[in-house]
């Protein structure tokens, strides 16, 4: 599975755009600022219905315009899939595949798996366990649409209990029935939830530790483990536990929505025993093994998404990691890089196949592609 070609209009910073790539390696290069990265949040949104950015899809639509269409041409399963997306101010998203409408947005995800590594998966480590329960969400609901859809009626029924702790508070009641119906809800979904992130982090630990042993030549033990309440007793237990605590805080104390990753460096918090390049290292590691267990599922090669991850690397560190993504087992790349004469050399001297283009910003938007 490969992107052949990329329509843009109105999309950020750019008005009209269309680009053909080749099937293994595509860069980007610019200065910083030139929209490199929105070519990439282009093809992420493609895959996923919404931006890796910016959430907010309207924001998405370039400065005073009206709407943006985002458009992509794909070869699958030896059949070409037409992707389109399309938003108006005001508006609902329109998402269509082979011209026909989705109904459900949910039933596009995981047609064309994908995997981006950017500066933003920093907020893994630095941020809080929102950030790591995303993370696993967003991969588990590219290959499991059970999963996304019991993730959907989780959070409802979870908004709903939260409501109705809020509701008895400020009217000083309490009717145990009526939050035992949304307890049922919680406890049936959230223990499946529970079975798919475990089984998933059992089998992304090895991936994970191969590819950053590989990567740090074996420097450092890195460890990940998942955390989270239902390890510690039945859910409907901790929830009946958990019930006056709850109506203090007016909302729902336990349950998956506050399980975690911990992510570890030689038995300390990568937050603060690690280094920035031991971070990154981490980081990349971590969504390489992404890429595999993806693979591995779907059966395809996700598409790779490399936001500027080689800054702070050396060049042998630069080199290796071309050559790792460059091989067989890994299949369209797209790069972003501000430094032509850094990735160039390394591409012509590993002789793979690419495409680079160049980005000019000097109030004229252009892309010129370079052979």
């Amino acid at each position: 599975m490969y992107l052949k070609k990329l329509t843009l209009i109105n999309f950020k910073n750019y008005n009209e755009l269309e680009l053909s790539f080749s099937s293994k390696i595509n860069c980007f290069i610019g200065r910083n600022g030139v929209g490199k990265t929105n070519l990439l949040d282009a093809i992420y949104y493609l895959s996923m219905c919404k931006s890796y950015l910016n959430p907010i899809d309207v924001q998405n639509i370039k400065y005073e315009e009206e709407f943006f269409v985002i458009q992509g041409e794909y070869e699958r399963n030896e059949k070409i899939e037409a992707i389109y997306c399309g938003l108006k101010r005001s508006k609902k998203k329109q998402f269509k595949r082979n011209k026909k409408e989705y109904s459900k947005l949910s039933e596009h995800i995981g047609l064309l798996p994908i995997v981006m590594i950017s500066p933003l998966d920093n907020n893994l480590i630095i941020e809080g366990s929102d950030e790591r329960r995303r993370f696993m969400d967003s991969v588990i609901s590219q290959y499991d649409k059970d999963y996304l859809e019991n993730l959907i009626r989780y959070n409802r029924a979870l908004a709903q209990r939260n409501k109705l702790l809020k509701d008895f508070y400020l009217s000083r009641s309490f009717d145990s029935e009526t939050i035992d119906i949304w307890d049922e809800q919680l406890i049936t979904i959230g223990e499946k939830i529970h079975s798919t992130r475990v089984k998933f982090v059992e089998e992304l630990i090895p991936i994970f530790q191969e590819y950053y042993n590989f990567i740090s030549e074996s420097r450092e033990k890195v460890e990940l483990v998942y955390e989270s309440q239902l390890f510690e007793g039945e859910f409907r237990e901790l929830l009946k536990n958990a019930i006056d605590k709850d109506r203090i805080l007016n909302h729902t104390s336990v349950g998956i929505h506050k399980d975690d990753l911990i992510l570890s460096l030689n038995g300390f918090p990568m937050k603060r025993a690690g280094s920035q390049g031991q971070q990154k290292t981490y980081l990349v590691a971590l969504k390489l093994a992404q890429f595999d267990f993806m693979k591995k599922i779907s059966g395809f090669n996700p598409i790779l998404l490399l936001d500027d991850i080689f800054d702070k690397f050396d060049k042998q560190r630069v080199k290796k990691m071309i050559e790792l993504v460059a091989e067989h087992h890994f299949g369209q790349i797209f790069i972003t890089d501000t430094n032509q004469s850094r990735l160039e050399p390394i591409l012509k001297e590993i002789d793979i196949v690419h495409s680079l283009f160049e980005i000019e910003s000097d109030g004229n938007l252009s892309i010129k592609k370079v052979e």
